[in-house]
């Protein structure tokens, strides 16, 4: 009996301990994150004049541009223990040359041709369409961009976003640099050999 009990308390500490490492392990690459789920979300005023400007002051922040984030040091150290995670892309994306295109006075058709679909249409405001972006890529790179337009007896009055990437940063963003291709060289002719060209 004593043999059977120190070999089953051995057993225990060893799991204790394995399972200690695993979840430690994956705390640091991210895969258990419960950092969101610590803090009590802020208290929300539903004032009028706070939910506009709490509204203009996240669309100002939104609206920005493009945020591209990327994962720390020790999270690409530790992504060996993490499992798989395939890119994953939401919303419309809205390149330099697609907003460059967006004039001041163009209608909704026009606007739907240019930028396409919009991927959020809100009945209680009719006359602002927004084109959110997401792509998160599977080494842990996060990008995030939003375009509003707004309209004004259905033709375009303003519109937000700024500093997106041009269509060629977001190929490459998604299938990594282009790969340059070596253009044909002419052969040398080797000592003893003949050419022949024949002009017409």
């Amino acid at each position: 009996m004593r043999v059977k009990s120190v070999v089953l308390h051995r057993f225990h500490r060893r799991a204790l301990l394995a399972a200690a490492a695993m979840c430690a392990a994956l705390t640091l690459t991210g895969c258990a994150a419960w950092r969101n789920q610590i803090r009590p979300a802020a208290p929300v005023s539903t004032a009028p004049a706070a939910l506009a400007a709490d509204a203009d002051k996240a669309a100002a922040a939104a609206n920005a541009g493009a945020q591209t984030s990327t994962v720390s040091q020790l999270q690409k150290f530790l992504w060996v223990l993490s499992p798989y995670r395939p890119d994953i892309q939401q919303g419309n994306f809205i390149s330099q040359e697609m907003l460059a295109q967006l004039k001041v006075g163009q209608t909704r058709e026009q606007v739907k041709f240019i930028l396409g679909t919009p991927l959020l249409t809100d009945v209680f405001h009719a006359q602002r369409w927004d084109y959110p972006f997401y792509l998160a890529r599977g080494n842990g790179e996060l990008t995030q961009a939003r375009v509003t337009v707004y309209f004004k007896d259905d033709t375009v009055e303003k519109f937000d976003g700024g500093n997106l990437p041009t269509e060629k940063e977001y190929i490459a963003r998604i299938a990594g640099p282009a790969k340059v291709v070596a253009k044909d060289v002419p052969k040398r002719e080797e000592a003893g050999s003949a050419s022949i060209q024949i002009n017409k």
